[in-house]
């Protein structure tokens, strides 16, 4: 898992070829968001 970031307890991954579309995770502690690059979708 390539991470880029990490700040304040948070850390962020990158995911460009995993599967479409590009996105990052960002986690803390049991708390987990994904955001799409292009779109900026936001997924719990």
């Amino acid at each position: 898992m390539p991470e880029i970031s990490r700040f304040l307890g948070i850390v962020i991954y990158m995911y460009w070829s995993e599967h479409n579309p590009p996105h990052f995770h960002a986690v803390y502690g049991d708390y987990e968001v994904i955001v799409t690059i292009s779109g900026g979708v936001v997924r719990w």
